[in-house]
């Protein structure tokens, strides 16, 4: 353990990992198993256009998501821009700037305009009273995004999509085997895009998921995402190659076998991050709602500055130089990122704030216990002597740069 500032690595002392620790590792896999589904689909000859693999896949996705209907997709992003399509949205969508680029991505490609909204300060999610004030007579959707697997409001973003008849779709990347009001994420909206990334807590190397209790949805977002062969209605613009392949299904068929047991690991390891840090002022772990079933996929720290004298990004770089690789998830917001700052400029205070302080701490069945005490013994120190480690790395980088102009002349 590190009890003063000489012993961070960022000021000359030892590492404290041997080995990187990441946000987002892919958890344990029974390879066995999941070679014996990959064999069988290959003995099968079967490998994708929809195998039984895949169609299993959907049918356990759906039955944790509680809904209707389930299309199993390469990838969340396609999957965003197939509901969208699907459901004929023109215009203009609003969403948080919070999120991940992928998100105004999606629609964009789309020929729509994303319209970023600001947040709730305390969870990071859509504001229903925001997006309210954002509605105009060119928005036809709103996408809510269920941050860091914390439901949106849901029944507060629902009435205003009624209230003003627009399709409201929810990316639940980070979300899968979540509840709001006692319904699992998937039940939602009109519709809502699960990902299944190698990074999720539900892996498929890549994939995605479009879940929903709308069966004519459901319908035209399956002819869609196999070049609208089988699309109930013609599609002027055709479909589109989105379809999850057997091998992507064997992996998250195999992912899902574990998922119990993974979301268990994640939840100890929360609750011992919050308990080394709970007490330290101006540090704070995210709380989630233990009425709700979470998967706890992501632990995350605010670092108040005003009350540390520590900067968010020389905690990152105190972490970096330990060899845990923390994430600030998500900065720069995407109203902060290109195309989208230069293109239609906006001040979202909420949204700013909360990106300017919050880090990603690793977490997933390859971080132990000792692992998380390591890395908040770190923090604490840094925390503790936030304006010196802050005013040392600064001199550190100033004195960086004159070395580094020098060499150049």
């Amino acid at each position: 353990m590190k009890r003063s500032l000489k012993d961070l690595a960022v000021f000359g002392g030892r590492p404290g990992f041997l080995k990187p620790l990441h946000v987002g590792r892919p958890g344990p896999i029974d390879r066995d198993r999941f070679f014996d589904r990959l064999a069988w689909a290959l003995d099968n000859q079967w490998l994708t256009n929809g195998g039984p693999l895949t169609r299993e896949f959907e049918d356990r996705v759906a039955e944790v998501a509680g809904a209707r209907n389930c299309i199993a997709t390469c990838n969340a992003t396609c999957g965003l821009q197939l509901v969208m399509h699907a459901a004929g949205v023109t215009g203009e969508v609003i969403m948080p700037a919070l999120t991940f680029v992928a998100t105004p991505h999606a629609v964009r490609w789309l020929g729509l305009d994303p319209v970023f909204c600001d947040v709730d300060p305390a969870t990071g999610c859509l504001d229903p009273e925001q997006v309210r004030a954002a509605v105009t007579d060119r928005t036809s959707a709103v996408v809510g995004v269920h941050l860091w697997g914390q439901p949106c409001d849901v029944d507060g973003l629902e009435k205003v999509a009624a209230d003003y008849g627009l399709q409201l779709v929810f990316d639940a990347a980070h979300a899968i085997g979540v509840t709001a009001n006692g319904r699992p994420v998937g039940t939602f909206g009109d519709a809502e895009v699960f990902s299944f990334h190698a990074t999720k807590v539900v892996t498929a190397f890549e994939g995605g998921a479009v879940v929903t209790d709308d069966d004519g949805l459901a319908e035209m977002v399956r002819g869609l995402h196999n070049f609208a062969l089988a699309s109930p209605t013609p599609v002027p613009a055709g479909g589109t190659n989105a379809k999850m392949n057997e091998a992507a299904a064997a992996m998250g068929l195999t992912s899902l076998d574990a998922f119990g047991a993974v979301v268990e690991h994640n939840k100890s390891n929360y609750e011992i991050y919050r308990n080394e840090l709970g007490g330290v002022p101006g540090v704070g772990v995210l709380e989630l709602d233990e009425t709700e079933r979470n998967n706890f996929q992501y632990v995350i720290v605010s670092v108040d500055e005003a009350t540390t004298g520590l900067e968010r990004d020389v905690l990152l770089d105190v972490l970096h130089a330990e060899n845990v690789v923390a994430k600030p998830y998500f900065s720069p917001p995407c109203h902060h990122m290109e195309p989208y700052r230069s293109r239609s400029p906006v001040c979202l205070p909420y949204t700013e704030a909360l990106s300017a302080r919050v880090v990603a701490l690793p977490t997933g069945p390859s971080i132990s216990r000792e692992d998380i005490r390591r890395i908040c013994n770190v923090v604490r120190l840094a925390a503790a002597h936030g304006g010196e480690v802050t005013a040392r790395r600064h001199a550190g980088r100033a004195l960086a740069e004159r070395t580094a102009r020098a060499r150049r002349t």
